[in-house]
C-alpha cells in the first residue's frame, strides 16, 4: 500500500486538530504530531485507521524563530525513520483538508514526483534581505515579554538592523533565498535530499526572522528539485493550499468563506478557529463525501 506521511506542528485550537486528524484517519495515512514543548499537559487523540505518532523530542517552538526548522526537521526524520512515504505533507494543527482522501491520493499518485512547494512572487529582495542577510537579536523574544524589558530589546534590535544596514553588514550574501508558505507536500526523495543538511540549514538560518517560510523554497530552488516544482509561478497553487490572507495578515476563515473554499481545487486549506464551529462542520462534512470517481 502507497503511503502518505502528515506531518502537523500544533500549539493550540485542539478542537480544529481534531477534525483535522478526523479527516485524515485514514488506512494510507501516517499522522506525525509535533506538539509544543511549551505544552505541559498534551491532549489525548485517537485514531481508528490511521497510524498516530506524537513526537517525544519537543521543540520549544517561537514565533520568527530557526525553532520553527528545528521542529518541522523533526518530524521529517520522524517520518522518514520510519518508512519511505510518496509524500510528507506538513500541516499546522489549525487547516483542514477541502477534498476526500480518495481525491488527495488520486491527485499525488497522478502527479507523483512533483514538489508542491509555494514560491512566492510578492517576496522581494529588500525583505529578504531584512529576514536572513541579517542577524536578529534576541530572536526567541519577536513576540514574547511586555513592559520595560519587551520595549528594550525591541529597541536594540531595530538598532542594530539598523546599523548593519547603515554599514552594510551581511551574512549569507551568495546565496539565492526564495520565500513562500511553510505548509508543503514533497517526495521521499527531496526529504531524504534535506535530511543531512539540518546542521547546515540550523546554522544558516539563526538569528535569522522568519525563515521556516524561507528554508525549505532555498533548499529546493538550488537543487534539481527546482525543476520537479509542480508550479513556481503562483506559490497557492504550487503548495495546493489555499491561505486566508487579507491585507499580508494571516486571518481565519468564517462561514462565510464556505462557498468560496469548496469552491476551490486546492486540496488544503488554512486556517480555522474553533470560534466558527459551524464552518468546520461543514467544511469537515465536504471533505469526507466519498467522490463517485476521483476527478482530479
Amino acid at each position: 500500500m502507497v503511503k502518505h506521511a502528515f506531518l502537523i506542528l500544533a500549539h493550540n485550537e485542539f478542537s480544529v486538530l481534531e477534525k483535522l486528524l478526523y479527516c485524515l484517519d485514514d488506512e494510507r495515512n501516517d499522522i506525525y504530531i509535533h506538539f509544543d514543548k511549551k505544552l505541559d499537559q498534551l491532549p489525548d487523540f485517537k485514531v481508528q485507521r490511521a497510524r498516530l505518532v506524537v513526537l517525544s523530542d519537543r521543540v520549544d517552538v517561537r514565533w520568527g524563530d530557526v525553532s520553527m526548522i528545528q521542529a518541522e526537521y523533526n518530524l521529517f526524520e520522524a517520518a522518514a525513520a520510519r518508512q519511505a512515504y510518496a509524500y510528507y505533507h506538513v500541516l499546522s494543527g489549525v487547516d483542514l483538508p477541502l477534498k476526500h482522501q480518495d481525491d488527495v491520493h488520486a491527485f499525488f499518485h497522478k502527479y507523483q514526483g512533483r514538489e508542491f512547494i509555494g514560491i512566492s512572487k510578492a517576496a522581494t529582495e529588500k525583505e529578504i534581505d531584512r529576514k536572513v542577510r541579517r542577524t536578529h537579536v534576541y530572536p526567541r523574544q519577536f513576540r514574547s515579554g511586555k513592559g520595560i524589558t519587551a520595549i528594550w530589546r525591541k529597541t536594540v534590535r531595530a538598532l542594530f538592523l539598523r546599523l548593519q544596514f547603515l554599514l552594510n553588514i551581511k551574512r549569507n550574501a551568495d546565496l539565492v533565498f526564495k520565500k513562500g508558505p511553510q505548509w508543503i507536500s514533497v517526495t521521499d526523495d527531496f526529504v531524504r535530499y534535506i535530511l543531512p543538511k539540518k546542521e547546515e540549514v540550523l546554522k544558516i538560518y539563526q538569528k535569522t526572522f522568519c525563515s521556516d517560510e524561507i528554508f525549505i523554497q532555498t533548499l529546493c530552488w538550488n537543487s534539481y528539485f527546482r525543476l520537479r516544482l509542480f508550479n513556481s509561478s503562483n506559490e497557492m497553487r504550487g503548495c495546493q493550499r489555499i491561505i486566508g490572507w487579507k491585507d499580508g495578515e494571516l486571518i481565519a476563515w468564517t462561514d462565510d468563506d464556505f462557498d468560496k473554499l469548496i469552491a476551490s481545487d486546492m486540496l488544503f486549506a488554512r486556517k480555522f478557529s474553533s470560534t466558527d464551529r459551524r464552518l468546520l462542520e461543514r467544511v469537515v462534512n465536504h471533505a469526507n463525501i466519498k467522490p463517485i470517481h476521483n476527478a482530479i
